[in-house]
């Protein structure tokens, strides 16, 4: 059996693994079930209160969970698969939890081929946070992790360099990360 088949098989069963993406290690955990998220955050100590992005693996799965308009649609063909997270209206198919109460999803699609071909085998997108504690460092080696999870997905060594994260319905950064420069310039020129 395969890495990506061991990885699905784990996250069938409401488990955790952590993933490589193309900028730092994320916690994994099948997104459409709301025990694997509790899960997520009670090995984060994470607050409820606080959003949880989720992955995807192509635009098919991302129009399901979220509402995009004709400028998200053409930012999302623009920057993704890439290092940016963006925040969108989310539909009803996702736990609530995952949305922090604010009616929105954080949304990654990774430019990372492993990580793609879980949850293409998964058919669902997985929560999308990094394998830390909450405030503590994220991981860009297999062996920086110091969360519980059921296994880990060696992607080597990763960039670390966060995603950008936006909020497309009010057209503006939220983080700064990778690619800021040329997503100011995007949503700047979008009005």
């Amino acid at each position: 059996m395969d890495i990506v088949e061991r990885a699905v098989q784990v996250l069938r069963r409401d488990g955790i693994i952590v993933y490589p993406t193309e900028t730092v290690y994320g916690l994994g955990a099948d997104a459409f079930s709301e025990d694997a998220v509790h899960r997520v955050y009670e090995i984060k100590q994470r607050p409820l209160s606080k959003p949880m992005s989720v992955a995807v693996g192509d635009p098919e799965m991302l129009w399901a969970i979220a509402r995009v308009d004709e400028i998200a649609e053409e930012f999302i063909r623009r920057f993704l698969p890439g290092p940016v997270t963006v925040v969108l209206p989310a539909t009803s198919c996702l736990p609530g939890i995952l949305t922090g109460g604010t009616g929105q999803i954080g949304v990654r699609f990774p430019d990372c081929a492993v990580t793609l071909a879980i949850i293409e085998e998964l058919d669902a997108p997985i929560t999308a946070t990094s394998a830390n504690i909450a405030g503590a460092p994220a991981p860009t080696l297999p062996s920086e992790v110091r969360v519980a999870c059921d296994m880990v997905v060696d992607g080597g060594a990763l960039l670390g360099i966060p995603s950008t994260v936006v909020d497309l319905p009010a057209r503006r950064i939220l983080r700064r990360g990778a690619l800021a420069e040329e997503i100011a310039h995007f949503l700047e020129s979008a009005g």
